[in-house]
C-alpha cells in the first residue's frame, strides 16, 4: 500500500494525498533529482484477477501516458515523466494549486461569457493535441482544472482508455464518463476527434446549465441509451453560447466543427463578437460565397416531433402553357417529375429560438445545377448563423442558394444547409420550403 514519505522509482518522495478519482490517487510529491514539487498520479490498473490482463493494462497506461507527455500547451497539464513501481504505473505531472471545474460548479452555473472563456482555453489545448494526433477521450468537468488565477487546464489525456476504465454494456466496454460521451461512442463506435468536440460541448453545457445535457441518471445503462439516441435536455439558458453549443452537440459527428473551429467560435463569444464559423454569416450582412471543409449532412434532433414542410416544383411553367386551349379541346396535362425537393425541419428547439435544417435533393436522373430554396418567414422570426448556403432576404421572403462546393448535385444527390431561428412570441407555423433550379 502506497503511503506518505515513500520513494517512488528512486526519485519521487510522496508528501501527501491531494485527490482521488476513478482512475487513481493524486499525490503531492518532491522530485529529489530536480528539487521541484510535482503531482504524482498513481494509476489504478484493471482490477481483473487475470495477471495477463493486469499486465496489459499497465503497459497500455504507460504507452498512453508517454503519448500525452508529447503535448506541451499552456492550457494542458504538463506530463513530465512516467514511472513504475511494484507493477503500478505513476504519471508525473506539473503540480498546480487548482480545483476541478466540478467544484467550481458547486456554487451554481457560470455566466455565458466565463464559460466561453474557459471553453476557448480548453479547446485551444485540445486542438493542439488533435494536431499532434492525440485524443483525450474523456473531456469532463472533472478533468478541467481551474488554477488560482482563473486559468483553465485540461488533464488526463487518454488515461481513461489506458487504464481500462469504462462502462459495460450489452455490446461491450464503453470508455469514458457516460454523461459526457458522444452518441457514437455510447453506441459502441471508436472515439475520434469529433467525439472530443462533443464531450467539450457537454462539459460547457454543464457549466452553463448546472447539469449534463443527458442528465445524471444513476442507471448507467439507461443513461448510455439516452446518450446514444442524442436525447439532450433542452437548455434553459439562451444567449450568445446557444449557437455554439448547438454545433458542438450535433448528433452526427460529421456535422460538428473541428476543435480549432470550436476554439475560434468560443473565443469570439468570450470577446463579445459574433461566433461565426467559416462560411456562415449573420443578417443583415450581405450574402457572400465561401467554402467549408466538410458538408453538413444532418442535424441534432433532440426536441420532440420534427416538423417538416415540403413543396416541390421545377421552375416557371413553359410559355406554351400560359394560354388555355378552348374548353372543347381541353386535355389533362401530364404531371412532370419535380427537379428538386426541399424539406424544412426544426431539429432543436429552446425558449426563444430553434435550430433549423433544410435538406435539398436532386429528384431528376441527371445532375442538378443552380438550386434555390425559398420560403416565407413566420411572424417575429429572424435568421442568424446560416451555414452551407448563400442567403438573400426581401422582407419576410427568404431565398437560399448554393455555395461553390455544393452547387452541383448528382442524380439523387442531397445537400443540406441550416441556421438558427430566433422567435418573438409564438413564431407561427413551420414554413413550407420550395425548391427550384435557376
Amino acid at each position: 500500500m502506497t503511503r506518505e514519505d515513500e520513494l517512488i522509482a528512486g526519485r519521487y518522495r510522496l508528501e501527501r494525498q491531494v485527490g482521488r478519482g476513478a482512475m487513481g490517487v493524486v499525490w503531492r510529491a518532491r522530485d529529489e533529482r530536480l528539487n521541484r514539487t510535482v503531482a504524482l498520479k498513481q494509476l489504478l490498473p484493471d482490477t481483473s484477477p487475470d495477471d495477463a490482463a493486469q499486465f496489459r493494462s499497465i503497459v497500455r497506461a504507460m504507452r498512453e501516458a508517454r503519448v500525452a507527455a508529447r503535448l506541451k500547451h499552456p492550457h494542458a497539464v504538463t506530463v513530465y515523466d512516467v514511472a513504475e513501481q511494484d507493477g503500478t504505473p505513476f504519471l508525473v505531472m506539473e503540480f498546480l494549486p487548482s480545483r476541478p471545474l466540478t467544484q467550481l460548479l458547486d456554487d451554481g452555473p457560470l455566466p455565458a461569457g466565463r464559460v466561453a472563456e474557459l471553453g476557448a482555453q480548453i479547446a485551444s489545448a485540445l486542438a493542439a493535441a488533435h494536431e499532434d494526433g492525440i485524443l483525450h477521450r474523456d473531456v469532463t468537468p472533472n478533468n478541467v482544472l481551474i488554477t488560482e488565477d482563473g486559468t483553465a487546464k485540461i488533464a488526463d489525456f487518454g488515461l481513461s482508455h489506458a487504464t481500462g476504465e469504462g462502462t459495460m454494456t450489452g455490446g461491450g466496454l464503453v470508455v469514458g464518463t457516460p454523461a459526457f460521451l458522444s452518441p457514437e461512442v455510447a453506441d459502441g463506435e471508436e472515439p475520434g476527434y469529433p467525439s472530443d468536440v462533443f464531450s467539450l460541448g457537454s462539459t460547457l453545457y454543464t457549466a452553463l446549465e448546472g447539469a449534463p445535457p443527458f442528465g445524471s441518471d444513476g442507471n448507467q445503462i439507461a443513461l448510455l441509451k439516452r446518450v446514444a439516441r442524442g436525447e439532450i435536455t433542452v437548455p434553459r439558458n439562451t444567449g450568445p453560447l446557444a449557437d455554439v453549443l448547438s454545433r458542438l452537440l450535433r448528433r452526427d459527428p460529421r456535422e460538428r466543427p473541428t476543435m480549432a473551429e470550436a476554439e475560434r467560435m468560443l473565443a469570439a463569444v468570450a470577446d463579445g463578437r459574433p461566433a461565426i464559423l467559416s462560411g456562415t454569416k449573420r443578417l443583415p450582412a450581405p450574402p457572400r460565397r465561401s467554402r467549408l471543409p466538410f458538408a453538413i449532412a444532418g442535424g441534432l434532433a433532440v426536441a420532440g416531433v420534427v416538423l417538416a414542410g415540403i413543396l416541390l416544383f421545377d421552375g416557371d411553367p413553359p410559355a406554351e402553357s400560359v394560354a388555355s386551349p378552348p374548353v372543347a379541346e381541353k386535355t389533362t396535362a401530364p404531371v412532370e417529375k419535380p427537379v428538386c425537393e426541399a424539406r424544412y425541419e426544426v431539429t432543436n428547439r429552446w425558449p426563444g429560438g430553434s435550430e433549423i435544417r433544410v435538406s435539398v435533393r436532386n429528384a431528376q436522373a441527371t445532375r442538378l445545377t443552380g438550386w434555390e430554396v425559398s420560403w416565407t418567414l413566420p411572424p417575429g422570426t429572424r435568421i442568424a448563423n446560416l451555414w452551407n448556403g448563400s442567403l438573400v432576404q426581401d422582407g419576410d421572403r427568404v431565398r437560399v442558394s448554393e455555395l461553390d462546393w455544393n452547387a452541383v448535385l448528382p442524380a439523387g444527390g442531397t445537400t443540406t444547409f441550416g441556421f438558427i431561428a430566433t422567435v418573438e412570441g409564438e413564431g407561427g407555423d413551420t414554413p413550407v420550403a420550395a425548391c427550384r433550379s435557376s
